[in-house]
């Protein structure tokens, strides 16, 4: 049976990459149409980040429309096709599932509609002083919400109060589990924010953590978890293929904001939240760098990088935006493998 969940999510996730590929020209065509653009700051407070990137004003955002919306079309399509037909090969195919699935797609689908709200305030320059878009403290409050209701859904209907720790095994934790579930998500998706600033950055570093944890939850024989992921996977593939500088558009907070808060509820769904340090490496720097260099700021009124995200820092000091990405891919890739590592031999502890 295992044999037939493996060629399952590769089937969706060769199918989701054909689809957002064949699709990409309309979505690319729709965005330049209505001149749904890229704003970069000028009010002077990020003078660096200002000037390189001033040549990307104008390339479209909310590129990550093609990945929630590819996920959302699978698993309503083939769940519709198994009401209509069952007891057939839909029956297999389908993936939609209250234990696995739901709550994820939920979670990504209300995340990318506010993530579009917020993109469209940009392209506008309504919003956010001398930009656009929300504000981030409007952005960690919506980070906060999406989590709250993502951990009630746990707490009240899963029953879920065990937290894991590797080697250490699984832990009792009551109510406690609601403000370690909702700092997680909200922690998560805040990172990934943060990793959304240069051409393949986010694209790129998402797939190697959404395919880590394909791998963990197919090993725990969450199968419907792993196809769901599968369809991510091969969604940001077709993505990256086209986010590849120049950049036909970018992922924008309808795609990192989305994709963030879904990647940490799949890390509490396979119960290995902790492995996020390792499979998500590149986050936890980016927003550990952007913390610091604000706390450097308002306490000793002096930067630690020449610009944050840590990203734009080496892009100051004057290295390629190409290296820049391809070397957090590697760093992320290193990460994962450590992650994985780290749980198969939790597996065996």
């Amino acid at each position: 049976m295992a044999e037939f969940y493996v060629v399952k999510i590769l089937f969706f996730s060769t199918l989701a990459f054909i689809f957002a590929i064949v699709v990409t020209p309309l979505l690319s065509h729709f965005l330049y149409k209505y001149k749904l653009g890229k704003k970069i700051r000028s009010d002077g407070t990020t003078p660096i980040f200002t000037s390189l990137h001033a040549h990307k004003v104008g390339t479209p955002t909310m590129g990550g429309v093609l990945i929630w919306s590819t996920v959302l079309i699978f698993i309503l399509l083939f769940a519709l096709l198994n009401n209509l037909f069952p007891d057939t090969i839909f029956q297999h195919l389908n993936f939609l599932s209250r234990s696995e699935t739901l709550l994820p797609l939920g979670a990504l689908v209300s995340a990318a509609l506010i993530g579009l709200f917020d993109d469209w305030l940009d392209v506008r320059g309504k919003g956010a002083a001398g930009g656009g878009g929300l504000k981030m403290y409007h952005r960690l409050l919506i980070y906060l919400v999406i989590a709250l209701a993502g951990a009630l859904w746990f707490y009240y209907k899963l029953d879920w109060t065990v937290f894991h720790v590797p080697f250490l095994g699984n832990f009792e934790i009551g109510a406690w589990y609601i403000p370690i579930f909702i700092f997680i998500v909200a922690a998560t998706s805040f990172s990934v924010n943060e990793a959304d600033g240069l051409d393949g950055l986010a694209g790129g570093t998402l797939l190697i953590a959404f395919l880590a944890y394909a791998i963990i939850a197919f090993t725990l024989g969450r199968y419907e978890l792993a196809t769901f992921c599968g369809v991510i996977i091969g969604a940001l593939l077709a993505f990256i293929w086209f986010n590849i500088p120049p950049a036909r558009f970018y992922l924008g907070d309808t795609g990192s904001m989305s994709l963030g808060i879904t990647l940490g509820i799949i890390a509490m769904l396979t119960n290995s939240s902790l492995l996020l340090i390792f499979i998500g490496l590149v986050f936890l720097i980016e927003s550990l760098s952007v913390i610091l260099q604000i706390v450097s700021k308002k306490l000793y009124h002096r930067k630690i990088f020449l610009s944050a995200p840590i990203h734009h820092h080496f892009q100051a000091v004057g290295w390629p935006e190409s290296k820049v990405v391809m070397r957090f891919w590697v760093v992320q890739a290193i990460g994962a493998f450590l992650g994985l590592i780290i749980f198969l031999l939790d597996q065996n502890f």
